[in-house]
């Protein structure tokens, strides 16, 4: 109620007649029922301890899943997260960060991004190592592209975009800088782990899921995905045995007749829905 012209103020005079105050008015009343309000003591709520490594609850710590010692990687992960990911109670990019060293998993948060007020991600799109991991007719397949590398001969940086697959969508077409590196998707058959979270089809990855296969390839170690894998089927366990329910990915629920929700008017998405039944290559963005 700031600043509502004439609240709190005294009643206007009667014209051509004294003001008069016998009976105290609704102003008042409103008055003094806030004020009331606001002499109440406010109570912060405690915050559960958390713990400094996996960043999860410390009675629900991840950290027995996750490697004893950092994994030594020679590529380096951008994830560009966007903001409405920073509240989210079941992230992965913090699972993704402590199994790597400090400095491997950089994590920058925003919607768009010049190089003004991000020069060093600016200068990273503009090496000529890195690349943009991201599905789309440019996009090259990431095992195509280092299959005749020798390890450690490349230090790769990928950009990762994490969002829904609608943010992921919007942050890569307005943001130019990520029009710069040379784009790349994953093409090996793998059915996401996340499954307390929907996905668009059934070929969809999170955005650990999809750091560990590229990180898997890039450095031709199929042990690094399985080591980040494991924190992350460890958290949909514990999710699963309390009270969490297996969200299939839209896909299946389309071709299997269990999508509940009204269909959309628009032609372009009702275009988009078809094509998640029909496409099986491709996760849709």
């Amino acid at each position: 109620m700031d600043n509502v012209p004439g609240f709190c103020s005294s009643v206007a005079p009667e014209e051509n007649g004294p003001e008069t105050r016998d009976c105290p008015s609704v102003e008042d009343g409103l008055v003094d029922a806030f004020g009331d309000l606001a002499a109440l003591p406010v109570e912060v709520g405690e915050r559960r301890p958390t713990c400094l490594r996996c960043r999860r609850p410390q009675k629900v710590c991840l950290c027995p899943f996750l490697p004893p010692q950092p994994l030594e990687v020679s590529t380096c992960l951008y994830v560009v997260q966007h903001p409405a990911e920073e509240s989210r109670v079941l992230r992965t990019v913090p699972l993704l960060a402590a199994c790597l060293p400090q400095g491997k998993c950089n994590v920058i948060v925003g919607r768009r991004f010049n190089e003004e007020k991000h020069p060093e991600l600016a200068s990273v799109c503009r090496d000529s190592r890195t690349l943009i991991l991201y599905p789309g007719p440019k996009s090259q397949n990431l095992e195509e592209l280092v299959k005749y590398q020798e390890v450690g001969t490349v230090k790769h940086n990928v950009i990762i975009i994490d969002g829904t697959w609608s943010q992921a969508k919007n942050m890569f077409l307005k943001n130019s800088l990520f029009h710069l590196p040379k784009q790349v998707q994953l093409n090996r058959t793998l059915s996401s782990q996340y499954v307390i979270r929907t996905q668009p089809s059934n070929i969809c990855l999170s955005t650990l899921e999809c750091a560990a296969v590229a990180l898997s390839i890039l450095e031709q170690n199929d042990d690094i995905q399985e080591v980040l894998l494991r924190p992350l089927k460890a958290l949909c366990s514990f999710q699963l045995q309390h009270g969490a329910q297996i969200h299939h990915s839209k896909e299946h629920l389309l071709k299997n007749g269990m999508y509940d929700k009204p269909m959309p008017k628009n032609k372009r998405k009702i275009k988009r829905m078809e094509k998640l039944v029909t496409d099986h290559n491709i996760c849709p963005r």
